[in-house]
């Protein structure tokens, strides 16, 4: 996993077909996505069940890209060896779920995954100041996770553009997570950001079986964002 600051585009499997993920996962990886984004969900730290490392791991044989596992769990430490034997490349936690995330981060990457930090909308920027030498990715959430679905909080995008500076020229990847859309990929990537975590808007409209659309839809986020970028 090399580094770059290009757009990537991440579909969520959290909007695919739960019958068929493997299917899911090699259809949007063959019409373009960059990354495929793995919400794990507790129902403690957020309100919402979803994969467990057993999942993750069957996931990844059909992953031929980047396997980003959003941790939305707490506690956090113990499962970290777990995900990273799963396979995930890429293992974020959020600053919230626990007392000590600079150790968190460090377990992280001791495992042999990139280390994400991830923040909620209510969390400021200045959470993340003295992480940013153990961290591979920061994570902006531009919806309160838990689940699918929700609309934009266009309230994180001075956040996003903090994030941003505060990154500087460190190899540090500024995600956002929510409510991702062609209307919202360019306000978040004018902001700084560039890996752009979408579901429904990437799954909408096709399926494993007639996977166009979602080609389709990854095109025109990517469009979008690399406009804007382009623009700015």
């Amino acid at each position: 996993m090399t580094f770059d600051r290009s757009i990537k585009i991440a579909p969520s499997i959290l909007s695919a077909d739960f019958a068929d993920f493997g299917a899911e996962i090699r259809a949007v990886e063959a019409q373009g996505a960059d990354w495929v984004h793995v919400d794990v969900m507790d129902g403690h730290f957020v309100p919402n069940l979803t994969f467990g490392p057993p999942a993750v791991a069957a996931f990844r044989p059909h992953v031929k890209t980047v396997m980003d596992v959003h941790l939305m769990i707490a506690p956090v430490d113990p499962w970290i060896e777990a995900f990273a034997r799963a396979g995930a490349d890429v293992i974020t936690a959020h600053v919230e779920a626990g007392p000590h995330i600079h150790r968190t981060l460090q377990a992280i990457r001791a495992a042999g995954c990139k280390a994400g930090v991830a923040l909620n909308p209510g969390t400021p920027a200045s959470a993340v100041a003295h992480l940013l030498d153990v961290a591979d990715l920061v994570l902006a959430m531009t919806v309160n996770p838990g689940f699918g679905g929700q609309s934009f909080i266009e309230g994180q995008l001075d956040k996003i553009a903090e994030l941003r500076a505060m990154i500087g020229d460190r190899p540090i990847h500024l995600q956002v997570d929510g409510g991702v859309t062609p209307v919202t990929a360019p306000l978040v990537a004018a902001a700084g950001a560039d890996v752009l975590v979408a579901g429904s808007a990437v799954f909408k409209g096709g399926s494993a079986a007639r996977p166009e659309p979602y080609g389709e839809n990854i095109r025109a986020i990517r469009d979008a964002a690399e406009g804007a970028r382009a623009r700015g």
